[in-house]
C-alpha cells in the first residue's frame, strides 16, 4: 500500500509538472500571438507603401457585406427610351430594399411630378414595416401602376442606353403585399415570391424564446386585421392570406408555385385589370414545402415603426453568378 502510495504521488507529480509546461506554452503562445498582431497592424500604416501584411489584416477584418433587399428600400427612376421602348414603353421604378417608415416619404420625393399611372414598379425587398408598406401599396393602386419582380440593368447599347429586367429576384413578406398593389401584376418563372407570418420585428430572430406583453399581442392581432382588410381591397384572395398567416418566422419561407400565385391572385393575365371581385375561399392545393436557404439578416438601423413587421429573419440569398 505504501508503494502504491508513493507512485500515486509520483504520477500525479508527472501530470501536475505536465500542466504547468502546457499553461506556460500557452501563455508564451499568446505573447507571441499579440506581437505578431501588433506587427501586422501598425497604428499608422503608411498610405503611401502599403504592405502585403496590411492588406491581409484589412481583408481579416472587412466588415459583412449586406445585399441591397436588406438594406433601407431605394428608389431608381428608369424612364423609357422616347424612341425605341417597344414593347414595353413604361417607365420603370427599381424599388430595392426593407420597407421602414422613412419609404412612403422616399417614395413621394422620388414620384412628385411624373406620371405614376405609366409606370411599372419593380421590386426587390425582404419586406420590412407591416403598417408602411400598407399605406404604400394604396398610394400606387390608386395611382394606377404595374408591379413586378425583378433587377433592373442599364448598360450601352449600339444605338445609346438600353434596358433591361432581370428576373432572378426576391419579393419576400410584406414585399408580397407590394406586388398585389399594381393594377397589373407580373412574376417572372425565375423570380421568388415568399410568404410568411407577421411578427414583432425586433423579436423574429429569437421568436420562440423571446417574452411578449399583452401590448405586444394587440399590435400584431390589429395588423393582421389590416393587412386582411387590405388585401382585399386589392383583389387578393383568402387563400394568400392563409398561406402567409400559416407560416410562423421560425420556419423557413414559402415560395409560393405558380398555382399558389395564380390562386393568391398575385398574377394578371391582361394588361390592366380592375380589382378582383370577392370570391368564396377555396381550398389550397397541397404543395410540397421547399427548404429555403437561411441567412441571417442584418439591416442597417432605420427609424422604428410602432407596427409588426413582416421582415423575416431568414431567407434565400440570390444565387451567385
Amino acid at each position: 500500500m505504501a508503494l502504491l502510495g508513493s507512485s500515486d504521488c509520483r504520477g500525479w507529480a508527472r501530470i501536475g509538472a505536465a500542466v504547468l509546461f502546457l499553461a506556460l506554452a500557452g501563455v508564451a503562445a499568446r505573447q507571441e500571438t499579440a506581437q505578431a498582431s501588433g506587427a501586422a497592424q501598425p497604428s499608422q500604416p503608411s498610405k503611401s507603401q502599403p504592405s502585403k501584411t496590411d492588406h491581409a489584416a484589412d481583408a481579416t477584418h472587412a466588415p459583412e457585406v449586406i445585399e441591397p433587399r436588406r438594406q433601407p428600400m431605394t428608389f431608381v427612376w428608369h424612364a423609357a427610351p422616347k424612341d425605341r421602348c417597344a414593347p414595353d414603353c413604361r417607365d420603370w421604378i427599381e424599388a430595392v430594399g426593407v420597407i421602414t417608415s422613412d419609404t412612403p416619404a422616399l417614395f413621394e420625393k422620388i414620384a412628385t411630378g411624373r406620371d405614376l399611372s405609366m409606370a411599372t414598379v419593380v421590386l426587390n425587398s425582404s419586406g420590412g414595416s407591416v403598417l408602411d408598406a400598407l399605406a404604400l401599396g394604396r398610394v400606387w393602386r390608386k395611382a394606377g401602376m404595374f408591379t413586378t419582380v425583378g433587377q433592373v440593368i442599364e448598360k450601352d447599347g449600339l444605338n445609346g442606353r438600353v434596358r433591361a429586367i432581370q428576373p432572378d429576384a426576391y419579393c419576400e413578406s410584406m414585399c408580397v403585399f407590394l406586388l398585389l398593389s399594381g393594377k397589373a401584376r407580373v412574376v417572372p418563372p425565375e423570380a421568388h415570391v415568399r410568404v410568411h407570418q407577421i411578427w414583432m420585428g425586433d423579436r423574429a430572430n429569437d421568436a420562440k424564446t423571446a417574452t411578449y406583453t399583452a401590448q405586444d399581442l394587440m399590435i400584431v392581432e390589429r395588423d393582421v386585421g389590416r393587412l386582411a382588410k387590405y388585401t382585399f381591397d386589392m383583389g387578393g384572395t383568402g387563400d394568400l392570406l392563409t398561406l402567409a398567416l400559416s407560416v410562423p418566422p421560425w420556419e423557413p419561407l414559402h415560395e409560393l408555385s405558380r398555382a399558389e400565385l395564380k390562386l393568391g391572385n398575385l398574377v394578371t393575365d391582361e394588361p390592366v385589370v380592375a380589382d378582383a371581385p370577392k370570391s368564396e375561399p377555396v381550398p389550397v392545393a397541397t404543395v410540397a414545402k421547399p427548404i429555403q436557404d437561411r441567412v441571417a439578416t442584418a439591416p442597417a438601423a432605420v427609424a422604428p415603426t410602432k407596427t409588426a413587421e413582416a421582415l423575416p429573419p431568414t431567407g434565400g440569398a440570390a444565387p451567385a453568378e
